[in-house]
């Protein structure tokens, strides 16, 4: 089978297929094996050094608390299903890794730790299906540097109209690697737009962030142009997000909704926010893992700041949205979230937090109908709406003290990863804006 699938690559004029991975400081990599070696690799995975995963984003070194060491080597084995011929590259390929060592799946792998978060909701009879909704910016070089590529607001018809070819080429890279494309606008800030994909599996879910991420960037490179999933870049914009949609299945079934009451949620998803919401102060380091982000994440910025949820209430960290139709609801949204996190690391923690919430039948508290942050400070104690860290090395000490977190993470991929999230804060924490973007603007 692999033989076949070299040749048919090599038919198509594919030179290079680059084998994929996301690391523990959230940055995308990848070997290429040419394709004349292909064959070989498909079968016996492509090597690298375990101490990959103690790198930081600002550079690659390996940090020792990390429990890493340059020896040792892990092989990135191909998820052969994930194969797909890179539209702005198209004589380069993509395919998934995952990483095994001494032939068995890696512990600090983050697609294993996405697997196993998978497996554990199977146990409890659930399916979650999944989609990440990105915003970012698109900038152009300028004698003052890197700037926007426009200047419009919201849902403007003039930033669509300024930018609809490379728009339109990202929605046509992205149907032509199997992503349905549902919707695209511009959004608040100068340059910055959302395209929203179709929601699928978890691991799928995944899998097609990586890819959404690479791309943007790559279309955007293509139209003499940069993107920027950073997710705050200008200090008077706004900044991006990516919300994290979920939705909760039993034998084929949406079971979100209630189903004798339209319009409320089913126990299961109550009880699943209630664990978002309960682990939700820890959840920030892996969701919202960059020192950037607690400059995104503050009150009426519609950033989740509270530990609050409700429908239709785009200031609460989760969301409800209401559907025109029933069933209603069909989903519900993290809002405190954004594209500087690894999505498998990311989504598995979301998937342990909420079947904590299931296991213990855990109550999110009643909805909030209003912006939190205009509600008096004794009244929000009062009834259990806390603002969230506003800084990483907050949300790193929440992770640090949750074992339900750290139980599904597992020894090895919680000291690897709190090691690198420790590195990197202890870099950036006394940064300027501008120090921390000209750092970061081209890692995410």
């Amino acid at each position: 089978m692999t033989s076949e699938l070299c040749k048919s690559l090599q038919a198509s004029g594919i030179r290079f297929v680059r084998f994929t991975w996301c690391d523990n400081a959230n940055v995308i990599r990848a070997k290429a094996a040419h394709i004349g070696v292909l064959e070989e690799n498909l079968e016996h995975g492509i090597g690298i050094t375990a101490s990959l995963q103690a790198f930081p984003v600002m550079f690659d070194m390996v940090i020792p608390e990390s429990g890493l060491t340059p020896t040792g080597e892990v092989w990135l084995m191909p998820d052969l299903p994930t194969l797909d011929i890179l539209p702005y590259a198209p004589s380069h390929a993509r395919v998934m890794g995952d990483i095994f060592q001494n032939g068995e799946p890696w512990p600090l792998c983050p697609r294993y730790f996405l697997k196993r978060a998978i497996a554990e909701a199977k146990k409890e009879g659930l399916e979650v299906m999944a989609a990440f909704e990105n915003e970012f910016y698109l900038l152009k070089p300028s004698s003052e540097g890197i700037v926007p590529a426009d200047d419009t607001v919201y849902a403007s018809t003039l930033g669509m109209d300024l930018n609809w070819p490379v728009i339109d080429a990202i929605a046509d890279a992205l149907l032509d690697q199997n992503i349905v494309v549902e919707r695209y606008y511009p959004e608040s800030a100068p340059g910055q737009h959302e395209i929203s994909i179709r929601y699928s599996s978890a691991l799928e879910a995944a899998d097609r962030q990586i890819i959404f991420r690479e791309t943007v960037r790559g279309v955007a490179l293509q139209k003499g142009l940069r993107a920027s999933f950073l997710p705050k870049i200008l200090a008077n914009a706004a900044g991006n997000g990516c919300h994290l949609h979920l939705s909760l299945w039993q034998e084929g079934q949406n079971i979100v909704a209630f189903p004798k009451v339209p319009g409320e949620l089913s126990q299961t998803a109550r009880a699943f926010i209630g664990g978002i919401i309960q682990h939700l102060p820890a959840l920030m380091a892996l969701t919202t893992p960059s020192s950037n982000s607690y400059r995104r994440i503050r009150p009426h910025f519609w950033s989740g700041a509270f530990r609050a949820w409700g429908f239709d209430n785009r200031e609460g960290a989760v969301r409800v949205p209401s559907n025109p139709t029933a069933p209603s609801p069909t989903h519900f949204e993290l809002k405190t979230s954004d594209a500087s996190a690894n999505p498998y690391l990311a989504l598995g923690a979301v998937i342990a937090a909420g079947l904590d919430g299931v296991r213990r039948n855990l109550d999110p508290g009643d909805p909030v109908a209003i912006d939190p942050g205009n509600i008096p400070e004794e009244e929000r104690k009062a009834q259990g709406i806390d603002p969230l860290p506003n800084n990483l090395g907050d949300a790193i000490a929440q992770l640090r003290q949750d074992k339900v977190l750290l139980d599904a993470l597992g020894p090895e991929l919680a000291q690897a990863y709190l090691a690198v999230r420790s590195a990197e804060w202890e870099a950036m924490k006394d940064m300027e804006l501008e120090e921390e973007v000209k750092l970061l603007l081209e890692r995410y």
